[in-house]
């Protein structure tokens, strides 16, 4: 009785966590001023790579803060979400489903930036967003590992 407490409890830990994250997320791409939300714009960019290239090739010039926010950031940001959603339910436990919900909830809101004229459709975003879920998903996967290895199953 108690693993199914406990489960319970994680469970509903989890789904605040995924709460709060989306609120935040949604919070920095598409209101916080300080990442340049505030500007009106209509820009995209869809050759892969492109924009990291750019950001490693100037990142003097752009500085350490903009690089490390757009290159890291990006992965970090996305890293709850594959975290997260395998937590939650079982049915998100595969490689492949989660690779398919980060690329399609990174497109979404890259769709949602352009369309909302509060940010830039990036390829590179796109990558980079879907790379930090399966970074999440990586990190579960071991932690996961580890508690039923423990658990004796």
């Amino acid at each position: 009785m108690e693993k199914k407490q406990n489960r319970k409890l994680i469970t509903f830990i989890g789904w605040i966590l995924l709460y709060i994250y989306i609120l935040l997320l949604s919070y920095f791409l598409f209101f916080s001023e300080r990442y340049g939300r505030d500007l009106v714009t209509q820009q995209y960019n869809l050759q892969p790579f492109k924009e990291i290239k750019r950001f490693i090739r100037y990142r003097g010039q752009i500085g350490w803060e903009g690089f490390i926010v757009n290159i890291f950031g990006n992965i970090i940001a996305f890293m709850p979400y594959g975290f997260l959603l395998p937590l939650l339910n079982k049915a998100y436990r595969r490689f492949y489903i989660i690779l398919i919900l980060c690329v399609l909830f990174s497109l979404t809101v890259e769709t949602a930036q352009l369309l909302l004229k509060v940010g830039v459709f990036d390829i590179d975003d796109i990558l980079l967003n879907s790379f930090g879920g399966i970074l999440g998903y990586v990190i579960f996967y071991i932690i996961y590992s580890i508690y039923r290895r423990r658990a004796g199953r």
